[in-house]
């Protein structure tokens, strides 16, 4: 086939938007021709390639839109580490039934048990599935809230938060939050309650989450919301940098 034709193809995909066709016309048509493919086989070639690259463009988009401090899977957690983890319950949650029903998730436990590893490898789970994701610091996102506040922005950013199909916050507990904040975040839980989901990491146990909000009416008012739906994981282990640490410090003193 000439240039000419060629160039034409490619302008007419990229009318369509058929990014991969435009992209790769040369080697379809090689492949289809090598293997001898009918014309029912090289749409049915055509669309599949187009729907796959359009999933790719879907999640790498769903990824940078999340805001993920890093990139994590549930397949390179090392639940192996952590066997006080009940692996039953991970693959029930694999399952996105929470998301559907609009219930939670709170992974509790100290500093370095992988935590966020765990909230970053289920949002990354449901952005594959076709669910809007975004994280968050507990500081950051409140932040946020009292930006707007004081913006006079304070409804449309509710609004923005309440359409977010999973929220993760994480980090809650490692700083103090005025009793202004704590009202704000009761108002975001609230909105969220019962038809989205989110996931909240915290080094601190549910019962003393009124002394980091300082205000135990709101975490009273908030813990309500969370809990009623939700699966709470606690996870007692090692601490993943602290085991490395140790290795490295015994693979240094092997080495004296």
């Amino acid at each position: 086939m000439n240039s000419c034709t060629d160039d034409i193809l490619k302008a007419m995909a990229d009318r369509l938007n058929l990014t991969y066709l435009r992209d790769h016309i040369e080697e379809i048509i090689s492949e289809t021709s090598i293997c001898r493919m009918n014309s029912r086989e090289i749409l049915q070639f055509v669309f599949k390639k187009e729907i796959e690259r359009r999933e790719e463009n879907r999640i790498r988009l769903g990824i940078m839109s999340a805001h993920f401090p890093r990139r994590c899977t549930l397949n390179s957690f090392d639940f192996d580490v952590q066997p006080g983890i009940d692996m039953a319950i991970i693959r029930e949650l694999k399952t996105l039934s929470w998301v559907e029903s609009g219930s939670n998730i709170l992974f509790l436990g100290p500093p370095g048990v992988g935590k966020t590893h765990l909230a970053i490898g289920f949002g990354m789970t449901a952005i594959e599935n076709g669910y809007s994701v975004l994280f968050r610091t507990a500081e950051a996102l409140i932040k946020e809230l009292l930006e707007a506040q004081a913006q006079g922005k304070l409804e449309q950013k509710l609004q923005k938060l309440s359409k977010v199909k999973v929220l993760i916050i994480d980090e809650f507990g490692y700083f103090p939050v005025t009793v202004e904040g704590a009202h704000l975040l009761f108002q975001l839980v609230n909105r969220r309650y019962e038809s989205r989901s989110t996931i909240v990491t915290s080094n601190r146990p549910v019962r003393d989450w009124g002394l980091i909000l300082g205000d135990s009416t709101a975490a009273t008012a908030i813990l309500d919301r969370l809990l009623h739906h939700s699966c709470v994981l606690t996870i007692n282990g090692d601490s993943y940098r602290l085991m490395s640490a140790r290795k490295e410090k015994l693979l240094e003193e092997n080495d004296k």
